[in-house]
């Protein structure tokens, strides 16, 4: 009798799609959180693979900061006619504009904890009961704390101490009134995984993983790209490098690493030699040790 064993990354698609046709089936209106970065191509590729040849079922769900790449906006818009299907963007300005909340002052300031009033304002409206997003647990400590059925209560919050066990990936999706829940397909894949499995499949990126030659500025040990957003400080200039960034953001925190990786097999074994966290140039996760579990602690992705 023949064997019938499946590859590692195919074992990994098998579980992602496996949760994700979960969330179709235990939740009335969930949908896919779309930041445009590599993780959440990876999980909108894995639902379009779980329904095909019907329609990816879920909406995508940006959450948009008005500091973004127009590389990422634009990739964004793309995906979205490609796949026909809709798109809900929750504006930070907008809140901002509203009164919703306050806009962060100092040379340090940033909009990544706008982004949870935000993302919970777009829930309750929407009336979302589960959004999917690519957070892995490789990724940062807090983030491996979190279940593959990841429960928020009525205000939106995340207690790490009282999450659902998943025996035997038995998943539990039950929530009283006004609860819901943050789902994440690809928790156990490593960023390793992430970009074989984007060689294997042939999936579209947007260019800024790919090492290019951008105007930058070196702060705080990283190369960050100048935009309108930024302000020179003291000694500080701009210069053209070939750089590539790791992990996708607000334009405002995003650090990228100078490169010659301008194919996904250089990013491969960029990545396979890389002794650095793929976060480790986030300005967000600089702030203090438990940056990441404060944010998610009050309503972050």
């Amino acid at each position: 009798m023949s064997k019938y064993n499946l590859s590692h990354l195919k074992e990994l698609e098998s579980e992602a799609i496996y949760v994700i046709r979960e969330v179709f089936a235990q939740f009335e209106k969930p949908g896919i959180l779309f930041s445009g970065g590599k993780d959440s191509i990876v999980v909108t590729h894995l639902a379009r693979k779980a329904f095909w040849p019907a329609r990816v079922p879920f909406p995508l769900v940006h959450i948009d900061t008005g500091h973004n790449f127009p590389e990422t906006i634009k990739f964004r818009d793309d995906l979205v006619k490609e796949l026909e299907v809709d798109l809900v963007v929750a504006s930070v300005q907008q809140a901002i504009d509203d009164g919703r909340v306050r806009e962060e002052t100092g040379k340090d300031a940033s909009r990544n904890w706008l982004q949870i009033t935000t993302l919970l304002d777009s829930i309750e409206e929407n009336g979302f009961d589960a959004l999917m997003g690519g957070a892995r647990r490789d990724e940062e400590k807090a983030r491996a704390k979190e279940r593959f059925f990841s429960h928020r209560d009525d205000f939106g919050q995340w207690d790490p101490k009282n999450q659902r066990p998943e025996l035997w990936n038995i998943f539990n999706g039950k929530k009283n009134f006004g609860e819901h829940f943050r789902v994440f397909p690809i928790s156990n894949w490593t960023e390793m995984d992430v970009w074989q499995y984007i060689l294997s499949e042939n999936i579209a990126i947007p260019s800024l993983y790919i090492a290019h030659y951008r105007d930058v500025i070196k702060r705080g040990g990283t190369w960050l790209p100048n935009s309108e957003f930024i302000k020179l400080r003291e000694g500080e200039e701009i210069v053209n490098k070939k750089i590539r960034f790791r992990t996708l953001g607000d334009i405002t925190i995003t650090g990228g690493d100078e490169s010659e990786a301008d194919t996904l097999e250089k990013i491969v074994a960029e990545v396979a030699a890389a002794r650095q966290t793929e976060r480790g140039n986030r300005a967000d996760d600089k702030r203090s040790e438990t940056s990441m579990e404060d944010r998610k602690k009050e309503g972050y992705f």
